[in-house]
């Protein structure tokens, strides 16, 4: 991503995210409490909740820490959930680059090292599954069990729109003019992103969108989201130096039936040699949303094993 497509906009000030005073307590789950680290030069913020093995919970876009609240809630007595918000989005630091999943993997290896004794099992949705997945290849000893949420790795995305792939991908990707169209209406923009990739329409809350559109809306909030889009050919280019390695860990893929199906199983099977693929059959993108039983019940399983 390009300093100056970053930059448009945006004051010196805004690179350090929204004001921690804007965070409200009542966003938490029940136990739950909000930290800052400053790991592999970014200033991270990441909530936590729970007792027992330690979990670390990635958003992807257009979400921030909270999409895992519901599930953090459900999983708390068994496990201690670590969700912190990717660079860029949320209370995190704003930062003129380093939106590569490759730079974002190394920010969660120094976290875990940092705030999880060195070792976790790792959940990632969407652009958090990318990161997750470059995490498990680049950093295997800080990655105890691997699940990955309806999500496509790194260079098998079909970004053609004219040949059956998804138009938001080219959008997200331009400079400049993403800013430029959803300025101002961003919570209209998020909302429609979400319940287009939803089959249960009602499964985010209005309030979740609201609160996640309240950090993209401010300065620099969408750019640094569609930044993760704009490193994608970078990511690529990772995946493929990477696509003849296995997997060190078991690995889990959850996916929706209506969001990516069988696909990402069908990816990751490649190169993991103890794939467990589960598909909720009543769900779209957003599984620990759409499916929270299954969701939660399939995944406790699959660490506790």
């Amino acid at each position: 991503m390009k300093r100056r497509a970053f930059l448009t906009g945006v004051t010196g000030a805004a690179l350090l995210g929204p004001a921690l005073a804007d965070f409200s307590p009542a966003m938490l789950p029940a136990g739950g409490v909000s930290r800052f680290a400053e790991v592999n030069g970014v200033r991270l913020h990441y909530v936590v909740a729970g007792v027992g093995p330690t979990v670390v919970l990635l958003h992807g876009w257009p979400q921030t820490w909270l999409a895992w609240k519901g599930a953090m809630e459900r999983l708390a007595a068994r496990f201690t959930l670590i969700a912190p918000d990717l660079r860029g989005v949320g209370l995190s630091e704003r930062t003129p680059a380093g939106y590569d999943k490759r730079t974002i993997a190394a920010d969660i290896a120094a976290l875990i090292a940092d705030v999880a004794g060195g070792r976790a099992h790792v959940v990632g949705h969407d652009m958090g599954g990318k990161a997750a997945f470059v995490l498990a290849h680049l950093y295997p000893l800080r990655v105890e069990k691997l699940v990955l949420v309806d999500c496509l790795l790194p260079g098998t995305e079909n970004m053609d729109a004219a040949h059956g792939g998804a138009w938001h991908y080219g959008f997200h990707m331009a400079p400049d003019i993403p800013e430029l169209l959803t300025k101002g209406r961003e919570r209209e923009y998020i909302a429609a992103q979400i319940r287009a990739w939803s089959h249960r329409k009602d499964a985010v809350s209005e309030a979740s969108i609201a609160e996640f559109s309240r950090h993209y809306a401010t300065p620099g909030g969408m750019t640094a989201g569609f930044a993760l889009y704009r490193a994608l050919p970078e990511d690529a280019r990772l995946a493929a130096s990477l696509a003849g390695n296995k997997l060190a860990m078991p690995v889990m893929t959850i996916a929706g039936r209506h969001g990516v199906g069988p696909r990402l199983a069908e990816a990751v099977g490649r190169q993991a040699s103890d794939l467990t693929a589960e598909i909720a059959e009543d769900s779209g993108h957003f599984v620990a949303e759409e499916a929270p039983e299954f969701f939660c019940d399939r995944l406790a399983r699959f660490l506790a094993s």
